[in-house]
């Protein structure tokens, strides 16, 4: 059994992380915890690495961190004859250790590495990558996922997330290496002590706030209607930088979420902290209560993600969907630049294929063409990289992906939650000095367009099994895909692996001109849609579910038959 060798290879190493020897130690005998921790080498993808903090090669821990970085800078030494990376991390458990890791390993490669003195979020990553000039670029986090993981996201020079074939190089000097005696290191305090690592100066970060509040399209709003927020930055990144750019653009009363307020990678308060989820959202929710706010903000632990919620008629605070909320700022974004002469010519919005319709309805009313792209913002920072290498980046408006990740700005090619917090909040002053609530907004442009009613839907597939089982429920849907759901014709389906679209109804197909990806959708009648994707950063697979009806208590009910039915033909 290649595990069991693997794994005592491993007891038998002298291990510098004394966590890992105990949990190697609380493993022995247990067959199946060693073969989780062994049965493969945790993937490297264009999302870098994310996994189970703890021993093994199926997790993250020094070397799995050390042997990435060493691909990575046998990619960059073949790219560069002087490369560069700039580095931060977010709150997580062994985030600054693993940080400072990689550091000490480019450092041993000749590489200079610029890494932030304190944890700092993911766009500021993207932004110091560009703004030092940098040939790619390191962010510890594993996002939104709970507190067991980790993970390691590497950038391009461009500062957006390393492209498919960048990804796949690295992947293959990775693969080359041996965990404990391929890789070259240095400890991190003499790399700092001889200058091949240096710490990011503080003018860097009130560059990249500078550049947020650029995006500003009212400046004056804020000021002006006294707006109130709580915030919440879900013991993460975002405790900073966002209380700065909401200052700074006049915004004097915010009231912080006191338990959630300081770094803490255990995430005590909220076991899952993504503000697409309630209970992350929960502290937040009970401090309105009592507040009495005109916002709730929630960013997540690398603060890229931001949730809001806003009260109804009756003072109850209503959580606003990340669908919703991209909407509501593309239509803001257009009526503001319409209105101010600021509307370039010919002008662009981004958004993934699992977001919403909506968008597309409504930037096709003022004139701005919405470009579908795979899921992944690293997809929409490729389109900004597109537009920049012709001159044109200013065409870019807006982009934004239903998992609450948006950006208005070219300063940065990944999601900015500093950038959709300030925007959110000039958008509810502008509305509020109107007359207009958030809900009445969101219900106009409902009353316009339609009902659109969205929901995720993951189905866990934990372990070695796990895997096969995304796999065959994947392959067995692209061989026979459903002939109807939820009593109503499937009309079209999508296959992004096999790049083509067929019409059930005539037997045509169409070319998708967009990378190879595992991606299917499903296409009703009525022009509702299931789209289908197994997580590139989770053990799980996702379904995304569309209902569209002139009635919300009909779209829901739709949408409770579609998932079900869709459930079944899955088998969970």
């Amino acid at each position: 059994m290649m595990e069991m060798e693997a794994y005592k290879l491993w007891t038998r190493t002298e291990l510098e992380d004394a966590d890992l020897n105990a949990e190697l130690a609380a493993v022995a005998g247990d067959t199946e915890a060693i073969k989780d921790r062994f049965y493969r080498d945790l993937e490297f993808g264009t999302g870098g690495l994310r996994g189970v903090i703890g021993a093994g090669t199926n997790r993250m821990n020094i070397y799995t961190i050390r042997k990435a970085t060493q691909g990575l800078a046998d990619y960059l030494n073949e790219e560069s004859n002087a490369p560069s990376v700039a580095i931060s991390y977010d709150s997580r458990i062994k985030s600054d250790v693993f940080a400072r890791e990689a550091a000490g390993v480019l450092a041993a490669n000749g590489i200079k590495a610029y890494i932030y003195p304190q944890l700092m979020p993911t766009p500021c990553l993207s932004f110091a990558v560009r703004e030092l000039k940098c040939d790619a670029g390191i962010m510890v986090t594993a996002s939104h996922n709970p507190a067991k993981y980790n993970g390691y996201k590497v950038y391009g020079p461009d500062g957006c997330q390393l492209t498919i074939d960048a990804a796949d190089r690295v992947l293959s000097l990775i693969n080359k290496i041996d965990i404990f005696q391929g890789v070259k290191t240095l400890p991190f305090e003499k790399a700092l002590e001889e200058g091949s690592v240096e710490y990011i100066k503080p003018e860097v970060e009130e560059k990249f706030l500078d550049h947020v509040q650029g995006e500003s399209l009212d400046t004056e709003a804020c000021k002006k209607a006294g707006l109130k927020v709580v915030y919440t930055p879900l013991n993460g990144t975002g405790n900073i930088p966002v209380r700065k750019i909401l200052k700074r653009v006049g915004i004097e009363d915010i009231v912080i979420v006191p338990e959630q307020e300081n770094p803490d990678g255990t995430f005590r308060t909220c076991p899952f902290p993504n503000p697409e989820i309630e209970e992350a959202m929960r502290l937040g929710l009970a401090l309105c209560e009592k507040e009495k706010p005109d916002l709730l903000l929630a960013t997540d632990p690398d603060c890229d993600r931001v949730g809001i919620a806003v009260p109804d008629k009756e003072g109850r605070y209503v959580l606003i969907t990340g669908n919703e909320v991209g909407a509501l700022l593309i239509e803001y974004i257009c009526k503001q630049r319409t209105a101010s002469g600021k509307m370039p010519k010919d002008p662009i919005a981004v958004k993934t294929i699992v977001t919403t319709e909506l968008a597309a309805k409504i930037a096709a009313d003022y004139g701005v063409r919405v470009i579908d792209v795979l899921t992944g913002f690293k997809f929409i920072g490729e389109q900004i990289h597109y537009l920049e290498e012709k001159g044109e980046e200013s065409r870019y408006i807006f982009g934004f992906e239903e998992s609450y990740g948006y950006l208005s700005g070219t300063y940065v090619r990944d999601k900015d939650a500093v950038n959709a917090s300030m925007l959110i909040c000039e958008m509810a002053a502008h509305y509020k000095l109107e007359g207009v609530s958030i809900l009445d907004a969101l219900n106009a442009i409902y009353e316009k367009y339609g009902i659109y009613i969205h929901q995720q839907q993951s189905f866990t597939c934990e372990g070695a099994s796990g895997m096969e089982q995304m796999k065959q429920i994947m392959t067995s849907l692209r061989t026979n895909p459903p002939k109807e759901l939820a009593g109503l014709k499937v009309t079209a389906f999508s296959d992004y692996l096999a790049s083509k679209t067929l019409d059930l109804a005539n037997g045509g197909e169409t070319v998708i001109d967009l990378p190879k990806s595992d991606v299917l959708s499903f296409f009703l009648e009525n022009g509702a849609s299931v789209v289908l994707r197994p997580s590139g950063t989770e053990p799980k697979i996702k379904a995304y579910y569309t209902a569209i009806d002139p009635s919300r208590e009909n779209a829901l009910k739709f949408l409770d038959g579609l998932k079900a039915d869709f459930t079944k033909v899955m088998g969970f």
